[in-house]
């Protein structure tokens, strides 16, 4: 970590001072300082030759960086340069020696940042203080790769979140210690700390370890090693909540629209939450009476039989929808929110009819850093207040929630003797084995069924 001469850093805090720059910023330029100085390092530049700072803000627009960031990072550089005019005095980049300035060596820079074994408890009560420097700024460039990485997959924008989230713990836990550093037993170290420390659930774990895996292996290419010895969260077996079809009934009643509607094609249709808010006039075939279902999870498509009693109840909302997009035509908007690159094949589907939202948001969003006006699809979580207040409502002596309803669907079809593999079809799952939980929340169909020893 480039360690500032404590003469220039108080210089520079009293440049700040002069130049009139808020002090809630002086943390902020200080670290846009301390990230340049490190790049001059790392690539071996003079500190004073401003060439550098244009190749600095170049590699911060790599690493998606805002343009207000970029102007932070430049005023503060530019403030640097006016204190080596005054002061005569710079911070060579130019070799990997100790020096008068102060700056470590390249293997004295490793060190600096200590393994959790070999930090003492004061240490560990002030992990932000190592949040800075060189380590910092790879571990940027890591999540900046882990990102990348997972976009090139087409991964949802939820594992991505819950990646990155795992990724940044892991980097806390280590205490910044530098990515290239990290090995199988630090991995090993941080698993055992959320199983026995932090006695989190066996899926936390899980995604933890995924995340990880993920990390070491497509990130830092590096072997993550066996962790078959490891403490690992025994996951026990759920049975979902399943709801009667009174108890279904009771709640939809108390629903207004459109949430009845939704719930009922939740219902009706067996599906995800997210599944239902992504639909898109195009979706649905009223002539044959069939839901096609895009992008589900795992990126799969699958399509389930529309309900007949749904029909009539579905084409008003359609024509609600018709003349909703009417008025935005008339607005002038932008069009819908697309996915991926369409737009740049189909210049005009944001405006047709057919790849609008089939449940709408209520209001038109203006995108940040545009002038454009587009309509997004209702949010997931309008729908699951509007479920919980109606189950509150219907007095259920269950706990249910939106994701209860695509429960009771499979539930309901087996109770009919619909078969398993039709049902793991019609629910998308990858594996049978999981739509086999749903043989715990019915009735079991064996000749001599199992009885309380009360009822003999």
């Amino acid at each position: 970590m480039i360690n500032i001469p404590r003469d220039i850093l108080t210089r520079f805090q009293a440049m700040l001072v002069k130049r009139a720059v808020p002090t809630a910023q002086h943390s902020y330029y200080k670290k846009w300082l301390r990230f340049y100085l490190d790049f001059c390092f790392k690539y071996e530049m003079k500190d004073s030759n401003k060439e550098s700072l244009t190749q600095f803000i170049a590699e911060l627009r790599k690493k998606n960086q805002t343009s207000d960031q970029q102007e932070q990072a430049a005023h503060a550089i530019s403030l640097y340069y006016q204190l080596l005019r005054t002061s005569g005095k710079t911070v060579s980049q130019g070799n990997t020696k100790p020096n008068k300035g102060g700056i470590r060596s390249a293997e004295t820079a490793k060190k600096v940042v200590p393994s959790p074994s070999e930090a003492s408890p004061q240490q560990g009560k002030s992990r932000s203080d190592n949040f800075s420097g060189t380590a910092s700024f790879h571990w940027n460039k890591a999540l900046a790769d882990l990102s990348a990485e997972i976009k090139t997959r087409h991964y949802s924008p939820k594992t991505l979140k819950a990646y990155s989230i795992w990724a940044k713990k892991f980097q806390g836990f280590t205490r910044n210690k530098a990515p290239e550093l990290l090995s199988s037993a630090d991995v090993k170290e941080f698993l055992t700390y959320l199983a026995v420390k932090r006695n989190v659930a066996a899926s936390t774990q899980n995604q933890a370890f995924n995340a990880l895996l993920f990390f070491f292996r497509h990130v830092l290419r590096k072997d993550f090693g066996d962790h078959t010895d490891n403490v690992r969260a025994k996951r026990k077996l759920y049975i979902p909540v399943v709801l009667s079809r009174e108890e279904i009934d009771a709640v939809i009643a108390k629903l207004p629209y459109p949430y009845d509607l939704i719930a009922k094609l939740l219902y009706g249709c067996g599906l995800r939450l997210f599944e239902c808010m992504n639909l898109r006039i195009n979706s649905f075939n009223f002539n044959t009476g069939v839901l096609t279902i895009h992008d589900g999870k795992g990126k799969k498509d699958r399509t389930v039989p529309l309900p007949e009693t749904l029909m009539p109840e579905l084409k008003a909302h359609l024509e609600r929808v018709k003349k909703l997009h009417q008025k935005d035509l008339d607005i002038g908007y932008n069009g819908a929110f697309m996915f991926s690159l369409i737009e740049n094949k189909y210049k005009n589907c944001a405006k047709e009819l057919v790849w609008q939202w089939f449940f709408p948001a209520k209001q038109l969003t203006k995108v940040a850093g545009s002038n454009e006006i587009r309509r997004s699809h209702l949010h997931h979580t309008h729908v699951q207040k509007a479920i919980k207040k109606a189950v509150r409502e219907a007095q259920l002596l269950k706990r249910a929630t939106a994701h209860t309803f695509r429960h009771s669907f499979a539930s309901h079809l087996l109770q009919a003797n619909y078969d398993i593999r039709t049902i793991q079809k019609l629910l998308g799952h990858s594996d049978v084995r999981t739509t086999m939980i749903y043989t715990h929340t019915i009735k079991s169909r064996t000749f001599k069924e199992a009885r309380s020893p009360l009822d003999f």
